[in-house]
């Protein structure tokens, strides 16, 4: 173990670095826990230390010149970690669960009052459930747990016993880790909740209400269509419904279990609710049956304590004043990712995005989000975004098949759905909200103005239902503004030719299409 602190490399775990370089921080953590026989999930990018004098960065390695070379000792690559890559707390817990508290005594004795000394101190407690035979701090500036210039937190918690302010962005039970990415901070500067706003200022009233309402049943249809499924519309449009609710209720197992009975209908499961038995995504063997998991869902028997972690941290998250969009992929990712029902989890998981915005204000005038819609276009991103987290993580995960053909798990991995990197998840969300708010409710205000617009002329022209009326303009927009001589026959042989073209020469003008 002792060559990794003093051993250059060219690669790590497959991955190539930059230049010939020290493993430091997390990357050599690691390597000390994976020599005592624990695998560990590493982070999306390592540090390493150069002898050349330039500090850059890559997507997959952050580097250092030698003068930041930490000594050649556990420590001292921690209070790097901490000092340059932030924290990781699921590396930090199988650290403590390999070493014990002897690093921790080692620096509080070192030096009792050093800010890194005292992270880790709270860090250890917390993690592990421990309270260590140290003495409470008297004295000292109180520090922060999290560096907020290298991750996103919450509002702060004194600990008076550690002279610490906690800022996790959530419990020891559940506590996912954004990043601060020139990506994120980008978006949240736009203030895209304060676009709606002005997007809707000077709109007609009942052109709001209704474009709200077609994207409700627009974002249910898409939501189920993500799964793969197309309902009879009248399920789509109770769990619209359903949708038009969020955010007025709070978020409960109670509350996720009536979701799950809305969203299921009629063909109730065997077990509704949290499940039993464990469960996986993915296939099974074509001629032995066996399972071929992409993600294995968390225990079973860890439920309780996940749940309860989760919606602890999301009334945390909301009483902080974390950023909505941020609380949203914290909770709702969280939630898919652990995966606690047997079916439902993907709708679930995407209403709790509109709750989360709707309960935190971000959506405004009842304009529901048709997130679902957005997520729908970006489906092989979306895909990928879910993989890279159960990709890394069912390597991890020791199972074993069962006589059902489902999966047993063998090891403990109940951490693996409470600690880990939600950057990325993050970053795709708000590409959604603002494809969302830029794009896509815009573009359905506009339509229904210029429905209005054709249907005024086409109600000024000729007699017709309000169903015939509606049901030619929905012809002329699928047809770019041309009503096809097959659909005159068959729904308008009334209709003269001169009337037809008048209202197809009215279409195109108000829709702007090019003749």
């Amino acid at each position: 173990m002792n060559n990794y602190f003093s051993q250059q490399i060219t690669a790590f775990h497959g991955r190539p670095t930059p230049e010939p370089g020290f493993l430091a921080g997390y990357a050599l953590l690691a390597t000390i826990i994976e020599e005592n026989g624990m695998n560990v999930h590493l982070p999306d990018r390592l540090s390493i230390i150069t002898e050349k004098h330039q500090r850059y960065n890559t997507d997959q390695w952050q580097v250092f010149t030698i003068r930041h070379k930490p000594d050649n000792d556990l420590t001292s690559h921690l209070v790097f970690a901490l000092k340059y890559e932030g924290i990781d707390l699921y590396i930090l817990k199988k650290l403590f669960q390999h070493t014990g508290n002897e690093p921790v005594l080692h620096m509080i004795k070192k030096e009792p009052t050093s800010q890194y000394s005292r992270r880790v101190w709270f860090l250890y407690e917390w993690l592990m459930g421990e309270v260590l035979d140290i003495p409470d701090l008297k004295t000292g500036t109180y520090v922060e747990i999290v560096n907020p210039k290298l991750q996103f937190t919450s509002a702060s918690i004194n600990s008076t016993r550690h002279r610490i302010k906690n800022n996790l962005p959530g419990t020891p039970a559940f506590c996912p880790m954004i990043n601060k990415t020139d990506k994120i901070e980008s978006f949240i500067s736009k203030d895209l909740s304060g676009s709606i706003e002005k997007g809707l200022d000077g709109r007609d009233k009942d052109i709001i209400r209704r474009t709200a309402a077609f994207l409700l049943l627009k974002d249910s249809k898409a939501s189920f269509a993500i799964e793969g499924e197309y309902p009879p519309s009248l399920r789509a449009r109770y769990w619209g419904k359903a949708i038009g609710q969020a955010g007025k209720k709070q978020l409960t197992i109670e509350e996720l279990e009536r979701l799950q009975d809305i969203v299921i209908g009629p063909k109730k499961l065997k077990y509704m609710g949290l499940r039993m038995q464990e469960g996986f995504i993915g296939e099974h063997d074509r001629e032995t049956l066996s399972p071929l998991p992409d993600h294995i869902s968390a225990k079973s028997k860890d439920l309780p304590s996940l749940m309860k972690g989760l919606l602890d941290t999301n009334k945390r998250l909301q009483e902080s004043g974390y950023d909505p969009v941020l609380a949203a992929a914290t909770i709702a990712f969280g939630f898919v990712f652990i995966h606690p029902f047997s079916d439902g989890n993907g709708r679930i998981h995407r209403y709790i995005i509109h709750h989360i915005l709707s309960r935190m204000g971000y959506t405004k005038r009842g304009m529901i989000f048709p997130v679902s819609a957005a997520i729908l276009n970006r489906i092989d991103e979306y895909q990928s975004i879910l993989e890279s987290y159960s990709s890394q993580r069912i390597d991890l995960i020791e199972w074993k098949p069962t006589a059902d053909h489902n999966v047993k798990i063998l090891n403990n991995t109940i951490d693996l759905y409470r600690y880990y990197d939600l950057t990325k998840q993050v970053e795709f969300l708000y590409e959604c909200v603002e494809e969302t708010i830029e794009q896509i409710i815009p573009e359905e205000l506009d339509y229904l103005e210029k429905y209005d617009r054709v249907t005024k002329y086409i109600n000024n022209y000729l007699s017709l239902p309000d169903t015939k009326v509606d049901l030619l303009i929905k012809l002329l927009n699928q047809n770019n503004g041309r009503l096809s001589k097959n659909k005159r026959q068959m729904e308008f042989g009334d209709i003269t030719d001169e009337e037809v073209s008048s209202i197809e020469e009215n279409f195109q003008s108000i829709f702007e299409i090019n003749k």
